[in-house]
């Protein structure tokens, strides 16, 4: 049944409520735990019991870090890297563009500067050489160094890893491998096909940190002792939310303690970023994915590639601050070239039609650096998996995101060894791809058919899951710590959603471009805060600044807001439905 009654709202989704099963394990868990009533119900819903609860509330890496060794090849690689430590030979670090990219090459380069060992870095342009190793950079390297480093890259690197002749290669990454592997000395991937997928979860730097805790055993079973690995946490953290990864398991931990780490200012990069930032309270996954995030991004993008890992690794507070300006600079002219061809894409894809099992969008000059963003919005606008593509003399790159339960990265895996593709790869939620111009139709057809085999055409709009409803009398600081309690929130741990009804528009104002404040309360003269980010890309924006004193109920996540030391809750808008 539709909560509220909304079965169309101003984003078009229908409100679902609670689950009465959960109304349930929530009660429970009340009575068995005296825990908060709004800290039982986000438990509840993520399938905590009362026996679990308490460990849930505090995730350690002492009870939840893997056995490194239970990846493959961890060990091998582990005492490759330390022996060219030991050795002091010369060592390659051949990073991804993305922040999951840049935060593994920093690890390496910290802990490595940590140990008095230097590394050169290499992160290939995106427009030149595109997504990972190619031939010509990776036998550069080899000719100059003894050991390279894949990070986040590599596993299907068959060509460019032989093309290194004269050094070993070890590859740290997460992406879905091959029936084979490239000719590497260890490939550690969770996502290996020899792997059971326990750990499909980690992104690259969180292979990377397995990789450290490794060479540390190994380093103590010797008698020594290695840099301090806790203090690395902030950038697994980054890395784990900005490339999406679910929060679960271990990626609880490593975010929860991560943020405590940030929130010292230690990493000089971080800090810096932080202040053109104008982050003013401390770090969350929020900050990490909507403001840290973009910003690394920025660089790969449409600027330098290597900047972001350089600022990640940066040790001079003055290179740091000259880093971050640039980044985001960088960050504001990525928003303007993503504007541009989000509005064309948009068009394009609506015209083609949402109801298909792939929705997709490709054009003449269109940025690579900016077409995985659009196609998020693709995939947001339309709740199917999404492509978009960029044409450059006749040769396509494109990104993709999926939706939940739709494998993306599988099928377009599949379609470069079907030779549709030039190539592509990825993972479940996310995949990237180069094509020729002359197989562009025939590639999406095939690729809209092997996504319909896993019915991605049967959704409709996305549902709107709602956790409750509040008065904005009951949407205090306390009830949003204790919500906090149950965090980090962010992939596959949403924070919990609650529902406005029958809310009064006291004050409306356009904030920046798309971006939309309100104030609104329900008669009784307590008054609620909210902020809805891109309201302006789509009807909500212009509905509820030109109310017109109709009333609506509206839903949302609770934030708490700190200003000259004062804190208050404002509500993320997320959508709103006449009432």
């Amino acid at each position: 049944m539709d909560f509220l009654g909304v079965d169309a709202s101003l984003t078009g989704r229908r409100w679902v409520g609670p689950d009465i099963e959960v109304t349930r394990a929530s009660e429970v868990l009340g009575q068995q735990t005296s825990l908060p009533p709004a800290l039982c119900q986000v438990l509840a819903r993520r399938g905590v019991g009362p026996a679990e609860a308490e460990m849930f509330l505090a995730p350690s890496l002492r009870d939840l870090l893997p056995d490194p060794r239970s990846l493959r090849d961890m060990e091998k690689a582990a005492t490759r890297f330390l022996a060219a430590v030991k050795a002091r030979q010369r060592i390659a670090i051949f990073a991804d563009y993305d922040v999951d990219g840049g935060s593994s090459a920093a690890l390496l380069l910290v802990w490595l500067r940590d140990m008095g060992c230097d590394a050169t870095l290499y992160v290939p342009d995106r427009i030149d050489e595109g997504y990972g190793p190619n031939d010509e950079a990776m036998a550069a390297l080899a000719a100059k160094h003894d050991l390279i480093v894949c990070v986040d890259c590599g596993t299907l690197s068959h060509g460019p890893i032989a093309a290194a002749v004269g050094a070993d290669v070890i590859v740290l990454d997460h992406h879905l491998g091959a029936e084979t592997l490239p000719d590497a000395h260890a490939v550690v991937n969770p996502n290996r096909q020899d792997e059971n997928g326990a750990l499909a979860h980690l992104c690259a730097a969180a292979v990377v940190f397995l990789m450290l805790v490794e060479a540390g055993r190994q380093l103590r079973e010797a008698g020594a002792k290695g840099p301090d690995l806790m203090a690395l946490l902030d950038l697994v953290a980054l890395a784990t939310v900005a490339d999406v990864a679910p929060l679960i398991g271990v990626n609880r931990a490593f975010v929860r303690q991560g943020l405590r780490v940030m929130a010292r200012r230690d990493r000089l990069g971080l800090a810096a970023l932080a202040d053109v930032a104008r982050m003013d309270t401390a770090p969350s996954s929020y900050h990490l994915g909507f403001l840290l995030g973009p910003r690394i991004n920025a660089g790969g993008r449409i600027g330098q590639a290597d900047l972001g890992a350089r600022l990640l690794a940066c040790g001079d507070p003055h290179e740091a601050a000259a880093l971050a300006e640039r980044l985001d600079m960088l960050n504001t002219e990525r928003r303007d070239v993503e504007a541009s061809v989000r509005a064309a894409a948009l068009d394009q894809a609506e015209a083609r039609g949402f109801d298909a099992p792939l929705v997709w969008a490709a054009g003449a000059g269109w940025h690579p650096g900016v077409v995985g963003i659009v196609a998020s919005r693709l995939k947001e606008a339309s709740n199917r998996p999404s492509i978009v593509i960029g044409f450059e003399d006749g040769i396509g790159k494109g990104s993709g995101r999926s939706v939940s339960g739709i494998d993306l990265g599988a099928p377009i895996q599949r379609l470069a060894a079907e030779g549709l593709l030039i190539k592509g790869g990825g993972h479940k939620m996310a995949a990237g791809l180069t094509v020729a111009e002359d197989k562009l139709e025939v590639a999406m057809a095939r690729l809209s058919d092997l996504l319909a085999k896993q019915g991605a055409h049967l959704g409709g709009a996305a549902d709107l899951r709602l956790d409750g409803m509040l008065m904005p009398a009951a949407a205090t600081v306390e009830l949003a710590e204790q919500i906090e309690q149950a965090g980090p929130f962010g992939a596959g741990a949403p924070a919990p959603r609650y529902a406005f009804a029958d809310m009064q528009i006291r004050y409306a104002k356009r904030v920046g471009e798309s971006h939309l404040k309100i104030s609104f309360g329900d008669g009784s003269g307590t008054k609620l805060d909210a902020i809805a980010f891109g309201a302006f890309d789509g009807p909500m924006g212009p509905a509820l600044e030109n109310h017109g004193g109709a009333r609506f109920h509206l839903a949302g996540r609770l934030d708490i807001n700190s200003w000259r030391g004062r804190q208050s809750v404002q509500l993320r808008l997320e959508d709103a439905a006449p009432t």
